[in-house]
């Protein structure tokens, strides 16, 4: 990867290649993925923010995006086509942060106490601070950032991370915006971004929150449901 040629991804391309780290680690006995169960990791409904609903074709047409670039292997299985991850080499990182980066990829911004528990099955961290060293690495990256740790919430003890390569937050979510650090974050992570603006096109933030709200809906269906098996 070159300074002038940053790596951006698509938010399917990002569920899609971590989805080929996750499944590589949980169900080795079928790796690599046909295109089937790819599709069905990408439109899991558990272990997933945001909940996705794509087609065949749009994962097909990001599979092929994602060979261009090296980050995905294509085999042929039989009759059908398989795919593997090729994250390591594509992304010139080690195995230990390419599980940070699929569990971002797939769950969206945690904190390193939440990363090293949804990290489990991929890689077993010794603590929280070996998470954090490897975040920390990973936002001062050079000649791109590929993670940030945003502002503290309100209510909240610690601030959560999300990762860049699909595009960077906008500054009022960064650390330093409202969390007395230091507000060059803000600029070096623009810098490092592929994005120029830093900000969600509209119809992406409608759609995370249609989804947001549908996942919302399904969690109080459910707990309506407990509610009346355990009364019965």
């Amino acid at each position: 990867m070159s300074e002038s040629n940053p790596i951006e991804l698509s938010p399917v391309e990002a569920r899609v290649l971590a989805v080929l780290v996750e499944k590589m680690h949980t169900v080795p006995d079928i790796y690599p993925l046909s295109i089937n169960a790819l599709l069905a990791g990408c439109n899991q409904k558990t272990s997933r923010d945001p909940v996705m609903e794509v087609s065949s074709a749009v994962v097909q047409e990001a599979l092929e995006s994602l060979r261009r670039r090296s980050l995905v292997i294509e085999s042929s299985g039989g009759r059908v086509m398989r795919y593997a991850e090729n994250a390591k080499r594509g992304l010139g990182l080690p195995g230990e942060t390419v599980a940070l980066m699929a569990t971002l990829m797939l769950r969206g911004a945690q904190t390193a106490a939440e990363l090293r528990a949804n990290c489990e099955r991929l890689h077993r961290f010794s603590d929280v601070s070996a998470v954090e060293a490897y975040l920390d690495e990973l936002a001062v990256r050079q000649p791109q950032a590929f993670a940030v740790k945003l502002a503290r919430q309100p209510g909240s003890r610690e601030s959560r991370w999300m990762h860049l390569l699909c595009g960077a937050p906008s500054a009022a979510m960064l650390v330093g915006a409202n969390d007395g650090d230091d507000p060059a974050v803000s600029d070096r992570v623009a810098s490092a971004s592929p994005r120029d603006a830093g900000l969600p096109s509209p119809d992406w933030q409608r759609e995370f929150e249609t989804l947001r709200a549908r996942v919302d809906q399904l969690e109080a269906q459910i707990a309506r449901l407990d509610g009346l098996l355990s009364g019965a």
